[in-house]
């Protein structure tokens, strides 16, 4: 690995950048995804990304929320992790793909849409080994809260 990559990791584990990333992050990645007209999300610099857009389950408004994802083999499905920076509530998003599954990522420059499954039991502990291996900071994250982070696989539609 990486030395860039072991520090942003462990950077990224902190309290300090569980505070301020959530209000920094996605609104870099909103600006720099909207000027690159899809083709570029800051955070996926390190991590691969999507831009999520889903409709919000009370309001019924479409929302975009830039997140970091695990591809998963095939390019037809991604998993999704609510992990929030390690902060006590779940993601907003997650509520809306809960309340509507169905939904649109921007991949690569390219809109994909798709259908959200919550996982599990058995399925979300294989996935969540899988997410581990792949970012090790989320069991930081995990540790930090009393809620199980979600984890949603997203499939092409």
């Amino acid at each position: 690995m990486a030395p860039g990559v072991r520090l942003v990791q462990k950077v990224s584990s902190t309290r300090t950048f569980a505070k301020i990333a959530p209000h920094l992050i996605p609104a870099l990645d909103r600006v720099v995804h909207r000027l690159t007209r899809g083709k570029v999300l800051l955070s996926a610099q390190m991590l691969p990304g999507v831009i999520l857009t889903s409709t919000g389950a009370r309001s019924g408004l479409e929302r975009r929320t830039p997140l970091a994802c695990m591809p998963e083999e095939g390019g037809r499905s991604w998993i999704l992790i609510g992990s929030n920076f390690g902060r006590t509530d779940h993601p907003a998003w997650t509520h809306n793909l809960l309340a509507r599954p169905d939904a649109e990522v921007s991949w690569k420059g390219e809109d994909v849409p798709v259908t959200a499954h919550l996982l599990e039991g058995e399925e979300r502990a294989a996935a969540w080994k899988a997410v581990l291996a792949f970012w090790p900071p989320y069991a930081t994250y995990q540790a930090r809260v009393e809620r199980e982070i979600r984890l949603f696989r997203i499939v092409r539609r």
